[in-house]
């Protein structure tokens, strides 16, 4: 099913310092965190929420740093008039072509979202670009990648694992050039696309947590059962050589 993402243009203005370029630049710095603890020149913690099938508000609270280990925790606390709270980490600035990559371990549920993606829209003076990893809680045995290109999504592919993600980290990465990417996991290339239809713009990487509610054709039903919570060991990106 495509994911349909509205992003609120006054909560990312509030938070978001980007780059002045309009297509993927040569310009981004490297990326790299260990998850010791927060890191505000390179990240910021969300507070905000996001589109309608959304059904959480990220808090800053609800990101938490342990044993070299990042955890984004979803509760039942009401958030920005929504009745579940979670996490949501991102970096301030915009990264444009090269690697990108994570060491995480996905909440397993039906209903929720586990995520690693690159994000930039209009809020940042962009089309909306994007490129996803997102492990649904209802199989954690695969894991759904996709892409928009100035809004435009329904390049779902879904791919099999061979491993349950909620029981132990795993490594996620993609290789973004002009015109190709390619997706990881631990090492293997699963999926390529390439041609002219791709994402251009340089995005800000993101992570989050998040129960949808709408998707059930898509998701399945959420029930909050106890609080459930996505974990990250590393956040990497290394801009492309030129």
């Amino acid at each position: 099913m495509k994911r349909i993402a509205i992003f609120m243009t006054a909560a990312l203005i509030s938070t978001t310092c980007v780059f002045n370029a309009t297509a993927a630049s040569p310009k981004s710095e490297p990326v790299s965190t260990e998850m010791n603890d927060f890191e505000p020149a390179t990240f910021n913690k969300a507070n905000w929420t996001n589109g309608s099938m959304f059904n959480c508000g990220w808090s800053p609270e609800h990101v938490t740093f342990k044993n070299g280990i990042m955890s984004l925790t979803l509760t039942n606390e009401e958030s920005h008039g929504r009745p579940y709270t979670s996490g949501e980490y991102r970096t301030n600035n915009k990264c444009g072509y090269g690697t990108f990559e994570v060491r995480m371990k996905a909440a397993k549920g039906d209903g929720l979202v586990s995520s690693f993606f690159t994000y930039t829209g209009p809020s940042n003076g962009d089309p909306w670009d994007e490129i996803d990893f997102e492990v649904l809680g209802k199989d954690t045995t695969k894991i759904q990648l996709n892409y928009y290109v100035n809004g435009q999504g329904n390049h779902e592919k879904m791919i099999d694992l061979g491993f349950d993600a909620s029981e132990d980290f795993h490594v996620y990465k993609f290789v973004w050039t002009k015109g190709k990417i390619e997706w990881y996991v631990d090492g293997k290339l699963v999926h390529t696309v390439k041609g002219s239809g791709l994402p251009t713009h340089p995005q800000q990487i993101m992570v989050n947590l998040w129960p949808g509610i709408g998707v059930d054709d898509w998701l399945k039903p959420f029930t909050y059962d106890g609080s459930k919570v996505a974990q990250y060991d590393y956040i990497k990106y290394t801009p492309e050589k030129k």
